[in-house]
């Protein structure tokens, strides 16, 4: 009998182990798989069941969190939502993140180490702290008035502090409300639905996410390579340049909107914006010289991250002379974000020294603790000193005695660069209008802002595109905010 019992006791032993076994397997080794397995809602349930972190514009939150009282009790909402949503993206229960909602989600979520009081303690504890707080670089002042000067035309405004990287603002318009994709239900599949149909594309980021011919203010690209290379010495020394000039190796003409181009001078192609001039010294350089340059403001760099993923910015790397000549003026297959336009007036704003663009200053606790501090990194020597402050003064003449009159500051120091981008099919679309620029107030030490300005607006006349008449009062509506502080 005993042995019997004693049969039927170790056949429970071994019942039990191998349920402890199971048990351990299913919470341990399978805990990451059914966690992340599409059927539990647990994961889900909890993301939502404390308020997010929010995110800061000076100081002030531009987000915040709501109770519905419902399963997924937390949904995001937005204050000027459409004003900064190139900033803050979405947070949507039913289609995710973007942008800083997606870069700093585990700050904003409470599920980032660095928030928990000791090394580990979540992990220990299995729980999650209050979702910490994202303090941009943004200043609302000059977010406002790049908005508004856009005014709701299809275009992008980009503006960076030049001696730190900071960016100032960064506008895309026409905008969305992030607020209306925040919860579930028909409402939120409407919005998306209704964002995603629009032909102006409202969810673009045109700002980081759209590249552009740049037109003639990748002319200050060019004039940099030439400066660099000793090709031009002399920037107020006639050129050899013919008008019209004819491509190489083709019987094709390259024509000028100005006037007086022949053999210009490098300083007078860029105050009046020559074709010509700047093609030519762009094949002088030659393609391995113009693809230096143009990786030195940024150019072909997939890896850009602000945090957020920026579009990468285009200088071909194989080119026939004549498509070389093309793209040293913007053309061809050269294309550019605005923030990649604004990276290449910071340059020279900043004496050649181009700092690594960044949107997010700090992070910090919900109490306020801060977590991490982002600062200056240095991108690139994009420019010799020597280069720069010669780019500097054809940039304040192409200002105060060219193309860019219409960013003059009264009081301040103006340097720009205006450009008319064609596109399309034999250049049948309507160009886009660019204005880059940088601004430095009366007795300051060095420039305040660098701005990149770029309009795309299909309902506008073609004639009255321009960069002076349309890109550049926006860019001085941004840089008057930025000098008063």
């Amino acid at each position: 009998m005993i042995r019997y019992i004693r049969r039927a006791a170790a056949f429970c032993l071994l019942l039990l182990v191998a349920l402890l076994l199971n048990a351990a397997r299913i919470q341990v080794f399978q805990a990451d798989q059914l966690d992340d397995n599409p059927a539990n809602r647990r994961r889900t349930i909890d993301r939502y069941d404390q308020p997010r972190g929010n995110i800061l514009v000076g100081g002030k939150s531009v987000t915040g969190s709501k109770n519905t009282d419902e399963q997924l009790t937390y949904e995001r909402t937005y204050t000027d939502g459409p004003l900064y949503a190139p900033v803050t993206g979405y947070a949507s229960q039913t289609y995710g993140t973007t942008l800083i909602e997606n870069a700093e989600d585990d700050i904003l979520s409470g599920t980032d180490p660095l928030l928990a009081p000791l090394p580990l303690w979540d992990e220990i504890t299995r729980s999650r702290q209050p979702g910490g707080n994202v303090a941009t670089t943004v200043k609302d002042s000059m977010q406002r008035a790049a908005y508004a000067g856009l005014g709701g035309r299809r275009g992008a405004v980009a503006a960076l502090e030049p001696s730190t990287g900071k960016i100032l603002a960064l506008v895309s318009t026409p905008s969305y409300d992030p607020e209306r994709l925040s919860g579930t239900g028909s409402s939120v599949t409407d919005a998306w639905r209704q964002f995603n149909r629009a032909r102006s594309q409202p969810m673009l980021n045109r700002a980081i996410r759209q590249t552009y011919p740049p037109g003639s203010t990748f002319k200050i690209v060019t004039a940099a390579a030439a400066l660099d290379a000793d090709v031009v010495e002399d920037p107020h020394a006639e050129t050899d340049t013919p008008s019209p000039y004819v491509l190489p190796g083709t019987s094709t003409t390259l024509p000028n909107e100005a006037r007086g181009c022949e053999y210009a001078s490098l300083a007078e192609a860029i105050r009046v914006s020559c074709n010509t001039v700047m093609a030519h010294l762009g094949v002088d350089v030659g393609l391995d010289g113009m693809v230096k340059a143009a990786r030195k403001f940024g150019f072909n760099d997939s890896g850009l991250r602000i945090p957020s993923g920026v579009a990468r910015s285009n200088f071909d790397t194989d080119m026939s002379n004549d498509q070389l000549a093309l793209s040293s003026i913007g053309q061809f297959n050269t294309t550019a974000t605005p923030l990649q336009m604004a990276m290449v007036a910071s340059a020279v704003a900043n004496g050649g020294d181009l700092k690594y663009p960044y949107l997010v200053d700090r992070t910090t606790t919900r109490s306020g603790t801060t977590v991490h501090q982002n600062g200056p990194r240095p991108y690139h020597r994009a420019m010799s000193p020597r280069t720069a402050t010669q780019l500097r003064q054809m940039m304040i003449d192409v200002v105060e005695q060219g193309t860019g009159s219409n960013a003059a500051i009264d009081g301040a120091t103006v340097g720009g660069k205006t450009g008319t981008a064609q596109h399309g099919i034999d250049n049948s679309g309507t160009p886009y209008a660019w204005f880059i620029s940088w601004a430095q107030a009366p007795n300051a030490s060095r420039p305040a802002v660098a701005v990149a300005v770029v309009v795309e607006d299909a309902a506008a006349k073609r004639a009255d595109i321009s960069g002076g008449g349309s890109a550049a009062p926006i860019a001085r509506a941004v840089m008057e905010a930025a000098l008063r502080g």
